[in-house]
């Protein structure tokens, strides 16, 4: 790592994307934190136009800063969607300045909006990993996992409204079967009851004949003995 003056407000430490700049002493909101500086590129030669790398920081159509040396501490500052500080540019100075938005505290990372130009080409298609963009991804895995919880939840419901309706038609059916049978055994009981009870009258019947069968010859022998002592 570059050496930096003591005296600075800054230093250059790691970072969640690699390395970056943290303040070491309070910065007022307003102040100057350091100079973004170094070649400056004309784009009228074409050697210099054709220069690329991601640390080009364009003053004008003409005139652009190469900020890839090593010397230039400010390449370090990353880039983040709700920075705390801002690039002051000085286009007829050719200048460039990181001046802080916000008051920052000890140990806070020193950040700035890199533009949507380079946004873009650089960030877009690797996924912004500022702190902005990282809570907005958190919130998003947050809410995936609450949708498919919910989901879940509600497919859950529905098997168990759906074992529960099986299960009652079930016991419906099964209600159903026994009632049928009862009816049945409740019919067979009522049969085999009639059939005694024809059976117990026709033998009541049978009976009463034999009575009367009697009876008749009874008569006839009394009737017998009687015209044999008229005799």
């Amino acid at each position: 790592m570059p050496s930096i003056s003591p005296n600075k407000p800054y230093r250059v430490g790691r970072s969640r994307t690699g390395l970056g700049l943290f303040a070491t002493r309070p910065i007022k909101k307003g102040s100057r934190i350091i100079r973004y500086f170094g070649p400056l590129l004309d784009s009228k030669k074409t050697d210099e136009d054709a220069i690329e790398n991601k640390y080009l920081f364009e003053l004008t159509n003409r005139w652009t800063i190469d900020g890839s040396v090593r010397e230039n501490i400010a390449r370090y500052i990353n880039h983040a969607c709700k920075p705390n500080a801002e690039s002051d540019v000085k286009p007829r100075k050719r200048k460039v300045f990181i001046r802080a938005i916000k008051n920052i505290e000890p140990g806070e990372e020193i950040n700035y909006d890199y533009g949507t130009d380079y946004f873009k080409a650089f960030l877009k298609p690797i996924g912004c990993k500022c702190e902005a963009c990282e809570k907005k991804r958190k919130k998003k895995r947050a809410e995936a996992r609450a949708e498919r919880l919910r989901l879940k939840e509600k497919a859950e419901r529905k098997e168990r409204r759906k074992a529960e309706k099986l299960a009652k038609e079930k016991a419906r059916a099964r209600a159903m079967a026994k009632a049928e049978k009862v009816k049945q055994n409740g019919a067979k009981t009522n049969r085999a009851t009639t059939n005694r009870v024809r059976a117990n009258g026709q033998h009541h019947l049978n009976g009463h004949s034999l009575v009367r069968a009697a009876g008749k010859r009874g008569t006839a022998a009394k009737r017998g003995d009687a015209r044999a002592l008229q005799a």
